[in-house]
C-alpha cells in the first residue's frame, strides 16, 4: 500500500485512513520502530489494559486469596517501631 507524505506546518506527516485506525486500534499514540530500510508503526496499548476484568474474574472464581502469609511466623515488627 503506498501513502502520501503531507506538509503539516514546517515539517511533513503521514495520514493514516479511519478504516487503517479502527482495524489496527490505532489511537492518539504510535510506536516507531525504526529498523534497517523500513519503518514499523505499532499501536501504543494501554499499561496494564484489562487487568480489571482479569481481577474481576479471579476474584468471582476465588482465584484471588494470598499464596502465603503476609508475615512470617519468625518475624517481629517490634524492631520497626
Amino acid at each position: 500500500m503506498e501513502a502520501n507524505i503531507i506538509q503539516i506546518g514546517n515539517s511533513k506527516g503521514l495520514r493514516l485512513s479511519k478504516a487503517i485506525l479502527e482495524k489496527y486500534n490505532i489511537q492518539d499514540k504510535v510506536e516507531l520502530i525504526l529498523e534497517e530500510n523500513q519503518i514499523i508503526l505499532k499501536p501504543v496499548e494501554e499499561p496494564r489494559k484489562g487487568w480489571d476484568k482479569a481481577f474481576k474474574k479471579m476474584h468471582a472464581a476465588g482465584d484471588d486469596q494470598l499464596l502465603m502469609n503476609d508475615v512470617f511466623e519468625d518475624e517481629s515488627f517490634e524492631e520497626w517501631k
